[in-house]
């Protein structure tokens, strides 16, 4: 890697990490980047999903004192997840990047839709009832969104969070807590598939890792002063110009 190389993967992971900890969308950053880095489309998405991965981690200990409530009945959906991104991930190793990389576009522009449509996919919250999980339509829908989530990260959560307002029961916080406790399940296996079939770029995960780790402690203070709105516009042109991107490249 040349210095500029460096320079662009450090601040697109720390910024990625900013943005994730206040409005989401930093994926659409790290995927970015690494394919402005001449990475080819498969390895840049599943070293973006690597980079990822610590966030998804620590804000599933953030709610770790819901996460207790439910976590034994939520065993099924993280099976079912589990085997999802499993079929996700295989069908990405399956493809030539010639062919990812015709489906790029596609994938970005309706993973900006969801992001941009975000606000207004968030579940109404329902006060005093327990979160319950398990329910037949919930498992299938649960089922599509890991396929997506391993074969194509961005726009996951905001997909996720969605579909559990849906099909399951709760407040916000407690759909949000299940959702990222799935998040881990879905990039765990994605993970273990995409470094087995050696397509992970790890020089420049080593680069983006941290710096993700510094901005998303960095968000703390971003959330303070810039108003989600200003974020929430960044990642959706950032998506838009990348979804360009590929599709002038193709």
């Amino acid at each position: 890697m040349i210095f500029a190389d460096i320079l662009l993967l450090a601040v697109a992971g720390f910024v990625s990490g900013a943005v994730n900890a206040v409005a989401g969308g930093g994926t659409f950053l790290t995927f970015g980047a690494l394919s402005i880095a001449g990475i080819p489309a498969i390895s840049a998405n599943a070293t973006s999903s690597i980079t990822q991965f610590p966030g998804y981690i620590t804000s599933t200990l953030a709610y770790w004192s819901d996460i207790k409530t439910f976590w034994r009945g939520a065993l099924l959906l993280s099976l079912i997840s589990a085997i999802g991104a499993l079929a996700g991930a295989l069908t990405l190793l399956a493809l030539n990047n010639l062919e990812f990389s015709a489906m790029v576009p596609w994938l970005l522009l309706a993973a900006t839709a969801m992001f941009a449509a975000g606000p207004w996919l968030k579940p109404k919250p329902k006060p005093g009832k327990p979160a319950t999980v398990g329910s037949v339509p919930g498992a299938i829908i649960q089922f599509a969104t890991a396929v997506y989530g391993g074969f194509f990260g961005a726009g996951m959560g905001v997909m996720m969070l969605a579909t559990l307002g849906l099909t399951q029961t709760g407040d916000y916080h407690r759909l949000n807590a299940l959702k990222n406790m799935l998040s881990i399940v879905i990039a765990a296996v994605a993970i273990i598939v995409f470094v087995s079939g050696g397509v992970v770029a790890w020089p420049q995960a080593i680069v983006m890792i941290p710096a993700v780790a510094l901005g998303g402690y960095a968000g703390v203070w971003m959330a303070k002063r810039v108003p989600q709105t200003v974020l929430r516009g960044f990642v959706i042109v950032v998506g838009l110009l990348l979804a360009g991107y590929y599709f002038w490249k193709g």
